[in-house]
């Protein structure tokens, strides 16, 4: 990817610190960090003030449209610690026959097929710029897969866990693209106990969501993008396909930044936690108040990514939703399927599950009156659906035979 700074030089950053997300304690920003001491997840603070005076809306436009763009607002300091496979912004689709005021922001154009390419080029490239050698994680498939292809880009050893029934696409990119993948007899939760275990006892730098500060700062820049795309102009409901929430965290944070810098007035989205029902511990937790969600036993659904039994930023995705006027919800398999098959008939977009559950969210919350037809609503879609088992096709043709052309 080209860049428009010179290789030797540091990037104009104006990260702070890091802050507890729990205690508000600070930790410099410039050092190895995992977990605050608290063992909750650090922020990246930046001086807001600072970007202000320095960045405006005429210079980014003028920028390449790719995520590197936000660079006043990312904390890589130096050109040659981009870690970049062409990580380009994506687009805003609108589904003119599903809703008058609905677009999809489709994520799946990323390199590696899905949105998590955004956290993992920023973890990556922090690791490069701070020497780290071995990184590992647990994943549903996608985080790995991005981790995978992104570290050996950077020279940078790693070892992945996953469920022992991730779909097989997703296991075979992350080894192809030079991990070592290890399926696990049990949840991604299981998967992190391994990664934590290990940190101390082979070394790795744990890499699991929200457990290092710059996966989130990644994540982030799709509400940057998002309100660049409307012309600073906030949708009125976002729906978002929530596992660990790193994205939902993200956004929100973004947009906090975005009114700071004075790029956007007071107007927020609606944040809109999209969970399955196999698997629902924050709509559970937002339903009863709770700031904390109980582990989910025995989750289950078709949808892998949102597939996370226990988030430990669950407390910072239910105050985002809190905060912005939204609320989480849960839908069903079943309603993602139809959902799935609904879009791609009608629009021609192949949903990945987790995208087609916010759009079986969407259609539930109209129906409920959460939602009304005249809100702006944005549905993301986290990954292309061509990395999900589809539908068998069996109809054929005998060419050798006579045919009747009057069944077509």
């Amino acid at each position: 990817m080209k860049h428009d700074d010179n290789l030797t030089t540091e990037r104009p950053t104006f990260v702070a610190h890091l802050e507890c997300a729990m205690t508000g304690e600070k930790l410099p920003a410039d050092t190895v960090q995992n977990l605050s001491p608290a063992g909750k997840p650090l922020l990246v603070k930046y001086d807001l003030a600072g970007v202000k005076k320095a960045l405006t809306k005429d210079t980014l436009a003028q920028r390449p449209q790719d995520l590197w763009r936000y660079r006043e607002l990312l904390p890589v300091r130096k050109v040659q610690d981009i870690v970049s496979l062409g990580e380009a912004v994506t687009p805003l689709i609108a589904l003119h026959k599903l809703g008058d005021n609905l677009l999809v922001k489709d994520e799946g154009r990323l390199p590696t097929g899905s949105f998590k390419a955004r956290g993992l080029v920023m973890a990556v490239s922090m690791a490069k710029a701070f020497g780290i050698s071995h990184m590992a994680m647990p994943t549903n498939g996608n985080a790995g897969a991005a981790l995978a292809a992104y570290a050996t880009r950077a020279g940078i050893n790693t070892t992945i866990f996953c469920p022992a029934d991730t779909p097989e696409v997703n296991v075979s990119e992350i080894e192809l693209q030079g991990a070592t993948v290890y399926r696990v007899n049990g949840l991604i939760d299981d998967c992190g106990k391994i990664v934590g275990e290990g940190k101390t006892k082979v070394g790795w730098f744990d890499t699991s969501t929200l457990k290092e500060p710059y996966r989130i700062e990644g994540k982030k820049t799709m509400g940057l993008e998002l309100a660049e795309q409307l012309g600073w102009e906030m949708p009125d409901v976002i729906f978002y396909p929530t596992g660990g929430g790193t994205g939902l965290i993200g956004m929100w944070k973004a947009f906090a930044e975005l009114e700071a810098i004075g790029f956007t007035g007071k107007k927020r989205p609606r944040m809109v936690a999209v969970q399955a029902a196999g698997c629902a511990p924050l709509v559970r937790a937002f339903e009863q108040g709770e700031e904390h969600a109980p582990r989910c036993e025995n989750a289950h659904t078709i949808a892998a990514g949102i597939r996370v039994p226990q988030a430990i930023g669950d407390f910072l995705i239910l105050r985002a939703v809190r905060e912005s006027g939204g609320f989480a919800i849960a839908v069903s398999d079943d309603a993602i399927s139809a959902a799935l098959s609904e879009v791609s008939r009608a629009e021609g977009l192949l949903l990945c599950p987790e995208g087609a559950a916010t759009y079986a969210a969407y259609k539930q919350s109209l129906a409920d009156g959460r939602v009304k037809k005249n809100d702006r609503a944005v549905l993301f879609n986290c990954a292309s659906g061509l990395k999900y088992p589809l539908p068998l096709v069996t109809r054929a043709l005998d060419r050798t035979q006579p045919i009747d052309f009057s069944r077509f």
